[in-house]
């Protein structure tokens, strides 16, 4: 799966308690970790400066708490001052990262629309994937349950599907994924095509559920050739919905989406599915940026 990874953290998002699971990281085939985090830059005069007392606070608590047991994980700590995306940008590619891991609150359009959002900024500069975790989860897990969660962090992945060019650049970019593994880190998949509801009963859908599931199989096949365990559900409804009651109901790890829209003008005008997904979701989502045309 992946094996370069940052995990970025402001302490108040819950990642940096994995300072503490490296081990149990190591058994997702994971080789080596950056724990990172941005410090602002002191604002308090006319010309911005570095915030070193801060940086030293970081990089302490950091070093502390990061768990050695594992020898095969190279594990790095990066504390810097600056603009956060460009920070993280600078810092994956100085380790060739392959992941990038962030915490993400839960907000409506309008919140993200004036503040903006750091992982949407990062969607539209970089092509490397990003799992957005949920913070309340880092909190409330128990040692023990964090430990099985990162030892499972990819095993069973939900791939909401519709037809779309973006459903199956997903769907290619899971395939490969699966293909470059080293081990059975990423053991099963589902295919969950969301068929919406028409508000007009006069309008007729233009995909029937049988025509859903005609279109699934060959894919199924596609990634079974992967040696991925593959399912595929045809739903009727909303399509956020179906796919977060799919989620409680499959024993998903995390549900994979990609999009080309958001962080851009048209998805202030209409909501995508994937940052619908990404405002509601309590599973961790693992999101691939759109392709660079």
């Amino acid at each position: 799966m992946f094996q370069r990874v940052i995990i970025c953290t402001d302490f108040s998002d819950g990642l940096h308690r994995l300072s503490h699971f490296v081990s149990s990281l190591a058994l997702t085939g994971i080789k080596q970790i950056v724990f990172l985090h941005v410090v602002p830059l002191w604002e308090k005069g006319i010309i911005p400066r570095v915030d070193s007392e801060k940086i030293q606070q970081a990089q302490s608590r950091l070093a502390s708490s990061v768990d050695e047991s594992s020898t095969d994980v190279e594990v790095k700590i990066e504390v810097q001052s600056g603009k956060p995306v460009e920070t993280i940008l600078k810092v994956a590619q100085a380790y060739q990262s392959e992941l990038i891991i962030l915490g993400s609150q839960s907000r409506d359009l309008l919140t993200e629309k004036f503040v903006g959002s750091t992982m949407a900024d990062l969607s539209r500069k970089t092509t490397i994937p990003l799992l957005v975790v949920r913070p309340q989860l880092m909190f409330a897990y128990t040692s023990e349950e964090l430990t099985l969660r990162c030892q499972h962090l990819f095993r069973s992945l939900l791939l909401p599907y519709n037809g779309s060019k973006v459903a199956n650049y997903l769907v290619q970019q899971v395939k490969q994924l699966a293909q470059k593994q080293s081990g059975k880190f990423l053991e099963q998949c589902t295919l969950c095509w969301v068929l919406e509801d028409s508000d007009r009963r006069e309008i007729p859908r233009k995909i029937q559920p049988q025509q859903a599931s005609d279109t699934l199989s060959p894919i199924k096949a596609d990634l079974e050739s992967a040696n991925l365990q593959v399912e595929t559900q045809v739903l009727e409804g909303h399509s956020v919905t179906k796919i977060l009651e799919a989620a409680a109901m499959g024993d998903i790890s995390a549900i994979a989406v990609s999009s080309g829209t958001i962080g851009k003008l048209q998805e202030w005008l209409v909501s995508s599915f994937a940052a619908e997904l990404l405002r509601y979701s309590w599973y961790p989502v693992l999101f691939f940026p759109a392709q660079r045309s």
